[in-house]
């Protein structure tokens, strides 16, 4: 048996499970600690920088306004200011901005048939060294369908709004915006076998009398936590089908293709409201991250210059036209709130990290989560200045509990990018246009 990591086994499915410390004695120093994992979270449109950046710099900050949902996970995050994107400045302002997020490089500029982001995205670069080691190498999310056709005002493919995840400078990996189809890849289930027996069982049924043989094997605390982690299991695997379920026709299960036809239908009907899609795809984070069945996620929490409108919190208009606010106070409110929702989300996630025992501390202790948008403020289209954020302690090699500040022409959100990779045991000494390393 693999002392580090196992799956339970059942008929067509493999449940990959948490790191448990029973299964280590003997272990190496380091097999023995649990494993590290990443995830890049890209919210639309920017922010209002002057309510989102603190005041002050070093661990004695105070939250800024757009900051405040993260008050009781402030010791667990790590505000980075001044940090650029210059590869951004030639080109369409939105589309130049997301869909080098994890590149840092230049976005070709085309109608389609040669597509480019200048590099591989950071996710997939970390995803070539977990290949054989996790269920999936890893896990690309959206909230939105893809877009796809051309801005016919710049003469840009709309695809570079919706992706951030690229294989190779020219292969996107396409994201995965059905919650069903996100579930059943974490575990291993075909297509055909989802459509058979096993679509119609629950997935702890099939793989309930190897989780009975696993039991003996473990200490006290792990059988605590095998037993919470299936609870976990079950939860969002009923809430995936109640999604399914209450979709009903196939008209309706159509919403859930990444077609720009669709995409009214898709924001405005369907079982699931935007939050609560936004939610359960970070709840598969967390089960993604808690089983170890895959040690990198990056997820589009909407398209950039997205319609989506924010009714659910007295904003019903769409975040891309309050973003470009021209100084209008009440737009730039608008704005504010938007953004406040997005870093309560973040802040959410966090915790849900930080509750989960793992090894000496918590999940979250060993995660790397990247938070931000590949735009400032979004009136002014400006790549300066990023809003972004950092949680989780990456083994005690990120500096969280404070916030840094750079300031000069040029510091590469790359240098981000490549501290990351650091952390994560890689050691690349230059991705993107780095020039340096910020941790």
């Amino acid at each position: 048996m693999n002392t580090r990591r196992r799956f339970l086994q059942g008929t067509g499915v493999s449940l990959s499970l948490p790191w448990f410390e029973s299964l280590v004695c003997g272990s190496s120093p380091r097999q023995s600690r649990p494993p590290l994992r990443a995830a890049f979270l890209h919210f639309p449109n920017g922010a209002w920088m002057d309510d989102w950046t603190p005041a002050q710099t070093g661990p004695d900050y105070t939250l800024s306004p757009i900051l405040q949902p993260l008050a009781a996970v402030q010791n667990e995050v790590l505000v980075l200011t001044g940090l650029d994107k210059a590869n951004s400045r030639p080109g369409e302002a939105h589309l130049a901005s997301t869909a080098n997020f994890l590149t840092g490089m230049s976005v070709r500029p085309t109608t389609g048939r040669d597509i480019g982001v200048g590099g591989v995205s950071l996710d997939q670069y970390l995803a070539g060294s977990f290949v054989g080691k996790t269920l999936v190498p890893s896990l690309v999310l959206s909230c939105e369908p893809v877009r796809t056709g051309v801005d016919r005002i710049v003469n840009w493919t709309l695809l570079y709004s919706s992706l951030i995840s690229w294989e190779t400078a020219e292969r996107p990996v396409m994201p995965e915006t059905n919650p069903r189809s996100a579930f059943d890849g974490l575990f291993n289930l075909s297509a055909a076998d989802a459509g058979r027996s096993v679509g119609k069982q629950r997935l702890l049924d099939l793989v309930l009398e190897d989780a009975r043989s696993l039991r003996p094997r473990l200490g006290r605390d792990d059988r605590t936590r095998l037993d919470q982690y299936l609870d976990s299991v079950e939860s969002i695997e009923n809430r995936v089908r109640y999604s399914e379920s209450a979709i009903g026709s196939a008209d309706q299960a159509s919403l859930w293709m990444p077609s720009i036809q669709d995409r009214e239908r898709f924001l405005q009907k369907g079982p699931l409201s935007y939050p609560e899609r936004l939610r359960l795809m970070l709840d598969l984070l967390v089960l993604a991250f808690r089983g170890d069945a895959t040690r990198v996620v990056s997820m589009m929490l909407a398209n950039d210059a997205t319609i989506q409108t924010f009714e659910f919190i007295g904003v019903p208009y769409a975040a891309h036209q309050v973003s470009h606010h021209q100084g209008n106070a009440e737009l730039i409110d608008r704005y504010r709130r938007i953004t406040i929702w997005y870093v309560q989300q973040f802040a959410a996630l966090v915790t849900a990290l930080r509750e989960i025992p793992e090894g000496d501390g918590n999940l979250l202790d060993h995660c790397l989560l990247l938070f931000g948008s590949g735009l400032s403020d979004g009136n002014r289209h400006d790549h300066m200045n990023l809003p972004v954020l950092m949680a989780g302690r990456g083994g005690g090699t990120v500096p969280v509990g404070q916030h840094l500040r750079f300031t000069g022409d040029n510091t590469p959100l790359c240098n981000l990018h490549c501290s990351v990779l650091n952390a994560m045991g890689i050691p690349a000494e230059h991705f993107g246009d780095s020039n340096g390393r910020i941790f």
